[in-house]
Order: C-alpha cells, then sequence, then structure tokens
C-alpha cells in the first residue's frame, strides 16, 4: 500500500493525470513501476524498444539527439512532472531515436504501452491532455529549429530568457537556468564558448546580471528585448 502511495504521489505531479479524482489516481498508480536513476544512467537510449511512458517524480532528465558524427543536439530537459515516451501510445513497436540521461539522482515512474492503453479506454480525457501536450512539445522544437536556423546567438538567449520570465508579473525579474550552460548552449544551437561571450555582452550592456552560476537577474525584461540584434 505503502509503494502505491509513493506511485500515486508521482501521478498527482503529471499534468495529463492530476485532473482526475483520487480515486483515479489510486487506481492509475496501481500500473506504475518505480525506478532510481543515478546520475548519468539512461532511462534509454536510441534504438531501444519504445514502450513506456516515463514520468519524473525526483530529479531531472535531459532528452537529447546523437549525430552520426558524435555531436549532440539536446531536445529538452524534463524536470519533476514532466514525462516522456508518449509517441509509444501512437507508435506501436516502435523505436526511440533520442537518448534519455538522468542529470541527477532521479526517481522515475514508468507505465508500459498496454496498460497506458487501458487507462486511456476507461479514461478518455487522457488523450486529450496528452495530445495538447505534444502539440505544445511540437511548437516549441518548430520555434527552437527556426530560431537556431534564423536568430543570432545573442537573440536566441534574450527569448530563451524571456521564455523563462513571468513578465505578466513585472518588467523586473530574476530567472534560473533549468539546466547546465554546456546543456544551455547545445539547446540553442551553439557552442560554451560563445555562449560565454555572448552572455557577457549582455552583461556589460546592464541588461542582465549574474547572481549565481544558474541564476540571473534581468533589471528590465522591456530593456532586454530593446538589445534585441
Amino acid at each position: 500500500m505503502k509503494e502505491v502511495k509513493t506511485h500515486a504521489g508521482c501521478i498527482r505531479l503529471v499534468p495529463i493525470f492530476n485532473h482526475l479524482d483520487e480515486e483515479s489516481m489510486m487506481k492509475i498508480a496501481t500500473k506504475v513501476r518505480h525506478k532510481n536513476f543515478k546520475r548519468g544512467e539512461y532511462l534509454y537510449q536510441a534504438a531501444d524498444e519504445d514502450d513506456t511512458v516515463y514520468i519524473v517524480h525526483q530529479g531531472q532528465v535531459r532528452i537529447f539527439h546523437l549525430s552520426e558524427s558524435g555531436k549532440e543536439q539536446l531536445i529538452r530537459v524534463l524536470n519533476p512532472g514532466d514525462f516522456t515516451g508518449e509517441w509509444t501510445i501512437f507508435s506501436p513497436n516502435a523505436y526511440h531515436e533520442h537518448y534519455a540521461e538522468a542529470t541527477r539522482n532521479s526517481a522515475i515512474c514508468a507505465i508500459n504501452q498496454n496498460d497506458l492503453l487501458d487507462l486511456l479506454n476507461e479514461y478518455p480525457e487522457i488523450s486529450i491532455k496528452i495530445l495538447s501536450s505534444m502539440s505544445e512539445r511540437l511548437q516549441e522544437s518548430e520555434r527552437q529549429t527556426a530560431s537556431v536556423a534564423t536568430e543570432s546567438v545573442v537573440n536566441r538567449i534574450i527569448y530563451y530568457l524571456e521564455g523563462l520570465a513571468d513578465t505578466e508579473t513585472e518588467d523586473e525579474v530574476t530567472v534560473e537556468l533549468p539546466m547546465t550552460r554546456k546543456d544551455l548552449s547545445s539547446y540553442l544551437g551553439t557552442t560554451p564558448e560563445t555562449l560565454s561571450r555572448r552572455f557577457k555582452e549582455l552583461e556589460k550592456k546592464g541588461v542582465i546580471k549574474p547572481l549565481t552560476k544558474n541564476k540571473i537577474y534581468i533589471p528590465s525584461i522591456e530593456e532586454l528585448l530593446f538589445s534585441i540584434e
């Protein structure tokens, strides 16, 4: 029973499930398998069978693509409540094209394809939530691809920081990078050295101020946007 409650805690984090009533979430929790991954371990690798949805309960996971030349391209970073592997619902007998690596010691909830399909039959509203999430990810991916192809590195950084900021509350904000600088450079399609130089340029302009390694103070989002080249 304790194990099911632990799984239910994981289910409550996920938008595709947490709109259900408590009884339904507890029922879903009985389908969940709990796995622990140490930093650097892989949830899956390219060419592995894609038959499981993975939900991050604790920790962090990065999804990345590795080209034939060995160049790495970060796709996205998963934090608690995020999930990956949803394509397994629509693509039986499919295989992963990317890698999923734990960047911290992580607790993961896993639901296999057959159990998930049973849940979708019983709770069809989950399908809508999954499709909505997939649509948002596709839009984000398209924006990222277009940005890398058409925008300067400085502009990519500015747009990324703006996306992290809650601009609805105030113009002055402090944002926290959800990934390492190395991963951020990969995500933005540049090198760590170039990323560092461009951050320094923005800092000299006074539109950003690093507080810690991952926290950045932005005196004015409006002024930051005026720095777009």
